[in-house]
């Protein structure tokens, strides 16, 4: 089987630049034509502005190509353009059409010139500049690893062990089971896991597995997180503990829903969600270069060519944040920034403009309307990922707050409802399959009432963990409402979603609770409903809830799929 190599940054380069270059002499013809237009009519505004931009535009592209002549020239003829343009602040009506006359004297001239420039540059492209120096993706990468999260635990109680691997499989743990140190160590070895589950005391020694792990510590270049386990709550075995390198300590007997929690937080950092930027910018070439500086540490772009697209765009690809140049066709970046920050889902976006632009007092003015930054170019690949990375951190912070429950981390409320409204919107547009399913601890007032409201939430936490591990990045969870939640499924057929829903009710029936020395086990009952193709979305919920409602009136602990209008079951 062929497979296709990757382009590097400077094949890239190579490509777009050349893409670039064959383009110029069209961009020559549009600026004779404009020319003509000033010649006709020296107060044509919209003649003049065209030219600022499309030299604008060569200025920047050049010059992040590694083509620097061809930048300079292309600097010089927009420098002109805006002299004739914009003058001194002082100058009068007179003054302006002595500037375009002179201006239209010498044009003929600057852009014999600057088809000289193509011409040279497309000669001998790779003579003129070298393309920036890769960056270290592998610093900056921000790939997410798409397989289950690989636990080692090893204890000489095998039964013990056992157990607790059930509980942490029903979170959707890959878990191993080994019950001597030297096992362990041939396994880490061998293959590095997320994280390490580790007994201190053995039949061979009561401090053997700190020692073990500090020896691992020793010999591995990037040994994986420890979780150290004991009988023993002494001081010197938490000391050893911490000296051997543990990242946390249970006494047994350990509660699973704690160990989860702890092993979620040490592995939660390793699988970070792609940033999503949208890159806006008239020049195909410039946009995909940056959007492909991105994508090389992970993150997931969108290109934008047309800024009159930018509301629909912003709704369907919903970015961490919006790269955009300052000078466009349509409209300004300035105009643009201002356009969206006036719609209140993306009051808080955040906008970085990246221009060649180098006037102070222009990129000030631009920061005024809402832009968190300003990146002139050309820019460094490290520089742009570091100011990109940065920003969207920032965001991803900000919108959680927004948008979670506070106690589970999963969507609230407001959010589920939003996006359940945005799901339904795609799933017509492009005929896809969508189910919602409405989820409800059964006797859930019985836990808070038999054993206090904090141990009810060490259930609704560890229901959402369960979701949280094991349903996929494509499906959206949520906390509907005290103990229910709401799931959303995309391109998932309603017998497919009961089929997974209630595999997650067997295994969540499985988690054991302790509290005071006394342990119990809880259940769910679920409502399925698949989206008909026409429905609104309240008709939908409409359909879970009742689903639900006949789960819990047949006996509780099961997954029902709720009837269409016709009651015949949606398939």
């Amino acid at each position: 089987m062929t497979t296709t190599r990757s382009p590097s940054l400077r094949e890239k380069v190579r490509q777009l630049r050349r893409v670039f270059l064959d383009k110029l002499p069209d961009s020559l013809t549009e600026a004779r034509r404009h020319l003509e237009t000033l010649c006709q009519t020296p107060d044509d505004d919209d003649a003049l502005e065209a030219l600022c931009r499309l030299f604008h535009g060569v200025k920047g592209t050049a010059a992040s190509f590694g083509l620097p002549r061809l930048s300079a020239t292309a600097a010089q003829m927009e420098t002109t353009l805006r002299l004739a343009r914009d003058g001194d602040p002082g100058d009068g009506p007179s003054s302006r059409r002595e500037r375009l006359t002179a201006l239209l004297l010498a044009l003929p001239a600057l852009l014999d010139g600057f088809a000289q420039g193509i011409e040279d540059a497309r000669r001998h492209p790779e003579a003129l500049g070298v393309a920036p120096p890769a960056p270290d993706f592998e610093r900056f990468s921000v790939v997410p690893r798409k397989d289950r999260k690989r636990i080692y635990v090893c204890d000489d109680e095998e039964l013990q062990a056992e157990q607790l691997s059930a509980q942490l499989r029903c979170f959707g743990y890959a878990v191993s089971i080994f019950t001597t140190p030297e096992s362990l160590r041939a396994a880490v070895l061998s293959v590095r896991p997320d994280a390490v589950v580790m007994d201190i005391i053995f039949p061979s020694g009561s401090s053997l597995g700190t020692d073990l792990i500090a020896g691992l510590r020793r010999d591995m270049r990037a040994p994986p997180p420890v979780v150290f386990v004991s009988s023993r709550r002494d001081f010197d075995a938490r000391l050893r503990a911490v000296q051997a390198g543990g990242e946390a300590y249970f006494a047994k007997p350990i509660k699973a829903i704690d160990l989860v929690e702890c092993l979620d937080g040490l592995t939660l950092s390793q699988e970070p969600d792609p940033y999503r930027v949208l890159v806006v910018d008239d020049e195909p070439e410039i946009a995909t270069y940056h959007s492909f500086i991105l994508e090389q540490v992970g993150m997931t772009t969108r290109l934008l060519h047309d800024p009159r697209q930018i509301l629909e765009t912003l709704n369907e690809f919903n970015p961490d944040l919006v790269l955009m140049d300052m000078y466009m066709p349509t409209c300004t970046g300035r105009d643009l920034s201002r356009l969206i920050r006036q719609v209140p889902e993306f009051i808080s976006l955040p906008i970085v403009f990246l221009s060649s632009e180098t006037d102070k007092v222009k990129q000030v003015s631009a920061l005024r309307v809402g832009a968190e930054g300003f990146l002139t170019k050309p820019i460094q690949p490290e520089d742009l990922i570091s100011a990109v990375a940065l920003r969207a951190e920032r965001m991803r912070t900000l919108r959680s707050l927004m948008v979670r429950d506070s106690l589970t981390g999963l969507f609230n409320h407001t959010f589920m409802l939003q996006f359940l409204e945005s799901a339904i919107s795609s799933a017509r547009r492009d005929e896809t399959k969508l189910c919602l399913v409405m989820i409800d601890v059964d006797r859930f007032k019985m836990v808070n009432d038999s054993y206090g409201h904090p141990v009810g939430d060490q259930v609704l936490v560890a229901l959402a963990r369960l979701f949280q591990q094991r349903l996929r990045t494509s499906d959206t969870v949520g906390r509907y409402g005290g103990e229910e939640f709401a799931v959303i499924l995309q391109n998932v057929a309603p017998t497919d979603a009961k089929a997974l829903i209630d595999d997650l009710r067997g295994d969540f029936a499985k988690i054991r609770f302790d509290t005071a020395g006394q342990e119990f086990n809880c259940t769910f009952s679920a409502g399925v409903a698949g989206f008909s193709g026409q429905e609104t979305a309240h008709l939908l919920l409409e359909r879970a809830d009742r689903a639900l409602y006949d789960a819990k009136r047949e006996g509780r602990n099961r997954v029902l799929i709720a009837e269409d209008e016709h009651h015949d079951t949606m398939r």
